[in-house]
């Protein structure tokens, strides 16, 4: 007689909504493969093209695991990759449960071969307005010492499609680097402009990159779990109902933390800090949003109803309009 496997209820969740997840860190295999195929861009076997695609085990910090983008970058180069990328992309997700997704990338990184940063944002949203899944686009500004032209145009363009499938712009990269004060004068064009924003901060800076963050006019912060570490910072936080973009997966790959239990989720919960949980990179780090969702589960001890919290708090902080809001609160009520 075979033994029965016991699954967990969240594998059977058909409304995910997830709000932190990058184009270039989430391409699978299987879509490294179409994508490459497409514009007959060679490959090596699918062993070599794994080690290349998922973060090694000798990852130290966040400088190394950014050196896992180099192979899908160069499969963005072209509107028909990013256009396939993308489509592929959404039905991986749509077929794992998600019924909302906003996907960011940095369309500045997608010249290299003679686009324009126009041209790539319009493929990723032609691949998104031709897909059944619910996207929107996140525009990513880039921490780098010469890419200042670079983030006024991703800005610019931020503006010019914004309600046309892109709702908000970010700053990503190596937050210890290239730490936020580099970047106020952009800062300040984003809020003239009246763009939404989140910021990476909080990952591998410590508490004040929150709040910084903050005072530059950041709506949400991606990741932004280091502001624990500072009271003040902290309370903040709380008080203010500040969205953070939690990926505690993608913290430990960088080594954040050494360990999944010290991801502050459960304080989080008690504390009643408006959060949701991510994947950030889900190829490079080889995991599902309902995988995450099931190692916090078990990790926290979370009951079904701090998992359809942490649901409820996706749509809360998510850059849709409300009526959308509303179907994703009755979807998820029927799961649970």
């Amino acid at each position: 007689m075979k033994k029965m496997i016991k699954t967990s209820y969240i594998d059977d969740l058909t409304c995910l909504v997830q709000l932190h997840l990058h184009l270039d860190g989430a391409l699978s295999l299987d879509n490294v493969k179409k994508t490459a195929a497409i514009q007959s861009i060679p490959l090596k076997e699918d062993d070599v093209l794994l080690k290349q695609l998922q973060v090694s085990e000798h990852c130290q910090n966040l400088t190394d695991f950014l050196e896992c983008f180099e192979l899908p970058n160069r499969l963005l180069q072209s509107e028909s990759g990013l256009y396939h990328a993308t489509y592929n992309l959404l039905d991986e997700l749509l077929e794992q449960g998600h019924q909302y997704v906003e996907i960011r990338f940095a369309p500045q990184k997608s010249c290299m071969k003679g686009l324009s940063q126009s041209q790539a944002i319009e493929a990723v949203l032609k691949a998104m307005h031709h897909h059944t899944l619910i996207a929107n686009l996140i525009l990513c500004c880039m921490r780098d010492d010469v890419a200042h032209q670079e983030n006024l145009e991703t800005v610019r363009l931020a503006k010019k499609y914004l309600h046309h499938g892109v709702v908000a712009v970010d700053l990503a990269g190596d937050e210890s680097a290239y730490t936020r004060e580099h970047f106020d004068a952009l800062m300040a064009t984003i809020q003239k402009m009246q763009i939404p924003c989140t910021l990476h901060a909080g990952e591998a800076c410590n508490a004040s990159s929150v709040y910084e963050a903050i005072a530059a006019g950041a709506y949400r912060i991606g990741h932004g779990v280091r502001c624990i570490e500072d009271p003040a910072v902290y309370k903040r936080v709380r008080e203010n109902r500040v969205p953070l973009e939690v990926c505690p997966s993608s913290n430990l790959c960088t080594h954040v933390y050494e360990a999944y239990c010290e991801v502050p989720i459960r304080t989080f919960l008690e504390d009643h800090v408006l959060f949701s949980i991510n994947t950030d990179d889900p190829a490079i780090i080889g995991i599902t949003l309902k995988e995450e969702l099931k190692k916090c589960e078990k990790t926290f001890n979370l009951s079904r109803q701090e998992v359809k919290e942490l649901l409820y708090n996706a749509v809360e902080m998510a850059f849709c309009e409300p009526s959308l809001k509303e179907q994703l609160y009755h979807k998820i009520n029927q799961q649970f």
